[in-house]
């Protein structure tokens, strides 16, 4: 049964509907598979060519110098891909390959309690919390997830259903448990190597206005001392056009020098085909500690991020999404940092809290953030030799506005004393305003808000 939430402003009423689809989903219950039963196979001969794509990231700029660095590892496509490339791959150099890629998913993999087959094809393991891969991280070994922290003076929420699609089979994993998507060979393959699996791609810093392939449509603030920040982001599936290409609309707090220092915490939504193998908006974290170089990954697929709910899973498919001049699906994040113990807390949706970012991992934001961006980014590889169709947000200017355009609403920020406050000064900024653009407003009932998005290619873009 459907639930509709209004929201009204003094022009006219907003409807959120929000409706469960009506997708089959099969529940199974089961050990999880052995190093045995999970990779017992002879080798076999494959055909092989490494296709490496990278993208170089750069700097947004603006009078604030700072910078945007979400890239994505591009090598092969998916598994039936790699087996029709073109170049011959010895035996044993495949065997070798293969031995690390399941050596590694036995890493990230954990023996659960019940397994949860989602309507999507995700598979979500159920383990147990104190065996999560956070607790491999040498920091935090030993270690027992934390209490819930308090919640910031002046957060507020209202009740609304929220849902990933594998929820829709009625199953959850058991309480003291977290849901883990499984991960994959094929998800290791479409990756450029497995050092680099689920982590973004380390760049040279540079100061200048391109952006190498990465095109952005921000708002953010600077200037301050940040512990947090909070908005609602409506959820779209924009078409990506290239298997190695994305799209993302999130949230970064950030902090440290934009260089090798760089540290940040990063949560929203995206559709990123070479991570997850299809086109499926899917919430998703990320964290670093040195501009990407060799700390942080998404979600949980290295030690770090500790989740405490069994009800999200991180890297989950969203269920529903908002509809061109229809009903509109919003989803509420808020980071902040517990003021007893310094760790950056995490809430998604209807105030659930997903679990926190260690004040260890970090450097600079032990203490504060010194930016807080919101906004979209895509990559635009130029296939085909012209601007990518791959769109950001619903795939429409911000100029059409509600129900039509992408919108983050009530932003806020968390101040030394823990209160959310309105943003002050905030700037907008796209790199491309012809592809996409962004503008920002004022009002009594979204408080601070932007608009943001567009199509990529069209006459204004080639």
């Amino acid at each position: 049964m459907a639930s509709v939430h209004w929201e009204k402003t003094e022009e006219t009423c907003f409807c959120f509907d929000f409706r469960r689809r009506q997708e089959e989903g099969k529940c199974t219950k089961q050990k999880q598979k052995t190093d045995r039963d999970l990779f017992g196979r002879t080798q076999v001969h494959t055909r092989r060519m490494h296709s490496t794509f990278s993208f170089q990231i750069l700097p947004i700029i603006s009078s604030f110098v700072f910078f945007l660095l979400f890239s994505t590892a591009v090598s092969a496509s998916q598994f039936e891909d790699f087996r029709r490339l073109n170049q011959t791959f010895r035996p044993g150099e495949e065997s070798k390959k293969m031995r690390l890629i399941r050596t590694h998913l036995l890493k990230i993999n954990k023996p659960s309690v019940k397994t949860i087959q989602s309507p999507d094809g995700d598979i979500l393991d159920c383990v147990m919390v104190h065996h999560q891969p956070a607790f491999d991280h040498p920091v935090l070994k030993g270690t027992k997830p934390l209490d819930p922290p308090e919640r910031p003076y002046g957060h507020h929420h209202h009740e609304s259903e929220m849902y990933q699609l594998w929820s829709l089979s009625g199953e959850y994993c058991p309480e003291g448990t977290i849901p883990i998507r499984r991960t994959t060979e094929q998800d290791i393959l479409r990756a450029s190597s497995i050092k680099r699996f689920g982590r973004k791609i380390a760049r040279p810093v540079r100061r200048d206005s391109s952006n190498g392939g990465h095109e952005h449509a921000v708002g953010y603030v600077s200037g301050d001392q940040y512990y947090g920040a909070k908005a609602s982001i409506n959820v779209w599936d924009p078409k990506v056009t290239d298997r190695f290409e994305f799209s993302l609309s999130q949230m970064w707090v950030i902090s440290g020098s934009f260089g090798d220092d760089l540290n940040t915490i990063e949560a929203g939504w995206q559709v990123s085909p070479e991570l997850y193998g299809d086109n499926y908006p899917r919430f998703f974290t990320y964290w670093t500690t040195d501009a990407y170089q060799a700390t942080g990954c998404y979600n949980l697929l290295c030690s770090g991020f500790v989740q405490t709910n069994n009800r999200i899973a991180i890297g989950a498919a969203i269920s529903p999404t908002s509809s061109y001049n229809g009903g509109q699906f919003d989803i509420s994040l808020l980071i902040w940092k517990d003021p007893k113990h310094g760790n950056w807390w995490l809430e998604f949706g209807s105030g659930v809290l997903v679990g926190y970012w260690p004040a260890s991992l970090f450097t600079h934001l032990r203490d504060h953030a010194s930016m807080v961006q919101f906004g979209g980014e895509v990559v635009n590889s130029q296939a085909t030799g012209s601007h990518t169709s791959t769109e950001m947000g619903s795939g429409h200017f911000s100029g059409e506005g509600f129900g039509k355009a992408s919108y983050f609403r009530n932003m806020q920020v968390v101040d030394w004393d823990n209160s959310l406050i309105p943003l002050s000064n905030l700037k907008v900024l796209a790199d491309n305003p012809n592809c996409y653009d962004i503008r920002g407003g004022i009002n009594n009932v979204w408080g601070n808000y932007i608009y943001y998005g567009g199509p990529g290619k069209n006459p204004k873009c080639p």
